[in-house]
């Protein structure tokens, strides 16, 4: 998400931004445009996901959470602005980028580039959504709050493999959105040869070196990260905010106009549209608003203070351009000065506190830090000194209240949880064969995480207590049964999807079954090409170390396909169908199972999340809704964490690291507005093998209040 700051082509305003997406859960969103303005932001930047509003070709989802025009509705009435990034492609860590599935089948298309079957239906989209808001009035040319919209992302960041066909595509992308008059500026982001009158803008964690491609375009800067993204099996990352504060400083200090945080709510990849792959449920991004919607303190405060400082410049920031001069080694001042008005940014971008000689005053400038002088004398904030109020947030574990027939509320008990197993390898009418082995993507086209690859082989003589199934995967992860029992698993990482894994195995005289489940853990979203990037067991597949030590290769034999599982046929997932079984004992630690209980819904209205510790890895459905996949097995690496970070010098990604060896994410959200005061149905596949009676809940609460000094 980002946020914005100051002159467009009106050369009226500048402004702070920020992003949020619309779909993350509607009920929570007057809540979070209130305290984004609260924190001094003027506009709400956001995307629009084709493969949300679009899911199916021609048919279109604009309601409940994808109901886009409320959204900037409700932004206007809060009297702020909007930046619609229509792209369409969004990245986002958000599955295949954005782009809905279906547009991969269509004949002859090739993604981002000079393609006429692309051009065609990103034009169709892109006119549908400029439609919609003009037909509301919801641009600024009708009285509206949408005052820009940008069309791609990224795509200078990827687009040298696309060679002159790329060139004359961003040319073309350029035309089309200008073409539908929308009477507002649009940007591209990362694009340095974005053509006229694109305005080019900039992503990253600094920007204030960044210079658009003409001087008559506005010095941009359509996301400041506040933080990363976290992957499954990795650590979580963290930005200080003295960091932040130091790089939108220093962005306004060195004439910049427009600046978004990317995220300063970062929310829920809710169902299955986190993409990566690898990428969690949590969207969290180290956020000045939790994913909970929670401020989180000191961050929230501090940036609020940088901003009121900040908007006290505001007369002489619009009225001139800043005249920079050195004010020793790594201290740099900027002055806006025009007619009796003055204000200043005094900086030192070194790891040292300095002191500074500044219109005849000295000043102490800390390390790493910007001082604000509104006045050109008095400090009013500096970027290190954090003067706000600092509060901690905890989770308050629960056990699971789960519901009685009768009504009653009992303490969490195996006996009120209800399974279904779901059946290993081929089960449903719908199989296919084939000789060889397929690529997963192609063949499900995105409708299941889960696709079945199975055969038989005989074997009259004894076989070898040595045999080994090797197996070469695309990814993202696997498991291999042998004769209908779990045999082994693998998975790949958010920085090399490939599975390549030697499964000892113990085959059989006579007929053997190898069922093979691939799965996906969100499609790629980013890089050149991403759309032709496969998944599954493209092999080669082998039977290693057979009697007499041979080998036997399976890949081009005729395997057996199932696309998904047989549950997410019978609609499982609601909890209202199917054979559920509760007579007998609770398998636990089985895999694949799907569990079913009912609860009474935690008191209160602190936020809530599920504690899957003691789970494997599947997904997790409330009341229908899909929370999104669940991997608490999957551990971070042991090392590269700290126990604190020191905010001084660039920041990177991997610079501040916590939760090392630790479970990536064990809490998932569930919105309050999903879950019914009395009973409520909780439903669970599991992959691998868990124990749901080890499931908890939390609520997320406010703990102490201190002050920095």
């Amino acid at each position: 998400m980002r946020e914005a700051t100051k002159i467009l082509v009106f050369h009226l305003v500048w402004f702070l931004c920020i992003h949020v997406p619309p779909m993350f859960c509607a009920n929570m969103w007057p809540d979070l445009i209130q305290k984004s303005k609260d924190g001094g932001l003027d506009v709400i930047e956001t995307y629009v996901f084709w493969n949300f509003h679009e899911p199916v070709r021609g048919q279109y989802y604009f309601e409940g959470r994808g109901d886009l025009v409320n959204f900037v509705k409700l932004v206007a009435a809060a009297g702020l602005y909007v930046h619609l990034r229509i792209g369409p492609y969004a990245c986002a860590e958000w599955n295949y980028g954005g782009f809905p599935l279906w547009l991969h089948f269509i004949p002859g298309i090739k993604f981002r580039t000079d393609n006429e079957p692309f051009k065609a239906e990103m034009q169709r989209f892109t006119a549908k959504i400029v439609d919609m808001m003009k037909q509301e009035n919801l641009y600024a040319s009708q009285g509206g709050p949408i005052i820009l919209s940008q069309i791609e992302n990224e795509y200078g960041n990827i687009d040298k493999p696309y060679g002159a066909a790329g060139k004359s595509y961003i040319k073309w992308a350029a035309s089309m959105a200008t073409s539908l008059n929308t009477g507002v500026p649009w940007v591209m982001c990362q694009q340095p040869d974005a053509p006229d009158p694109m305005i080019n803008t900039c992503n990253g964690f600094y920007c204030d070196q960044f210079t658009p491609n003409s001087n008559a375009k506005p010095k941009m800067w359509t996301e400041n990260w506040s933080g990363w993204f976290l992957s499954f099996g990795g650590a979580m990352p963290y930005r200080p905010v003295e960091d932040i504060a130091f790089a939108v400083a220093r962005f306004y200090q060195r004439g910049g106009t427009f600046q978004n945080y990317y995220m300063y709510h970062g929310g829920t990849n809710f169902g299955r549209t986190s993409g990566g792959p690898f990428i969690s449920t949590s969207y969290d991004y180290d956020a000045p608003i939790d994913e909970y919607g929670i401020i989180r303190q000191p961050k929230w405060g501090h940036l609020r203070d940088l901003h009121k400082a900040i908007k006290l410049c505001e007369e002489a920031l619009i009225a001139t351009d800043p005249t920079i001069t050195s004010l020793g080694s790594n201290l740099e001042a900027a002055v806006y000065k025009s007619g009796t008005v003055c204000a200043a940014f005094l900086a030192n971008i070194g790891t040292s506190d300095s002191t500074a000689n500044f219109n005849g005053n000295s000043y102490q400038l800390p390390a790493w830090s910007v001082s604000i002088l509104p006045d050109c004398k008095n400090v009013v904030l500096n970027t290190a000194k954090i003067n706000s109020a600092s509060t901690t947030s905890s989770f308050i574990t629960q056990s699971l209240k789960l519901k009685e027939d009768g009504g009653g509320a009992l303490e969490d008990s195996s006996s009120e949880w209800s399974w279904i197993s779901e059946p290993i390898g081929i089960s449903k009418n719908d199989s296919f064969s084939k000789f060889g082995l397929v690529e997963q993507i192609n063949t499900t086209a995105d409708k299941s995480d889960y696709l079945w690859y199975s055969l038989s082989i005989d074997f009259e003589d004894d076989v070898s207590a040595q045999t080994v199934l090797h197996i070469e995967s695309l990814g993202h992860a696997l498991h291999a049964f042998i004769n209908g029992k779990l045999a082994g698993s693998g998975k790949g990482n958010s920085g090399n999807a490939k599975v390549n894994v030697d499964i000892p195995i113990t085959l059989v005289a006579g007929k053997n079954t190898i069922d093979l489940l691939s799965l996906t853990v969100g499609l790629q979203n980013y890089g050149s090409f991403f759309d032709t990037w496969g998944a599954g067991i493209t092999g080669p597949v082998t039977l290693k170390g057979l009697k007499n030590g041979t080998t036997i290769d399976l890949s081009s034999q005729q395997w057996t396909y199932q696309i998904g599982l047989q549950g997410e046929d019978l609609g499982l997932s609601s909890g209202s169908v199917g054979q559920w079984n509760s007579q007998s004992n609770l398998p636990k630690n089985q895999p694949l199972t799907w569990y079913k209980t009912n609860f009474v819904a935690p008191s209160g209205n602190d936020p809530v999340a599920i504690d899957f510790t003691g789970m494997g890895k599947g997904e997790a459905w409330v009341n229908g809704q899909s929370i999104g996949r669940f991997w608490p097995t999957y551990v971070s690496p042991n090392s590269g964490c700290a126990t604190s970070c020191n905010y001084r010098g660039s920041y990177s990604s991997s610079k501040c690291l916590k939760n090392c060896g630790k479970p990536s994410q064990t809490l998932y959200h569930v919105p309050r507005s999903w879950l019914q005061t009395d009973s409520n149905t909780l439903v669970l596949f599991e992959e691998s093998g868990g124990d749901p009676t080890q499931i908890s809940f939390a609520t997320k609460q406010i703990g102490s209040l201190c002050s920095h000094v």
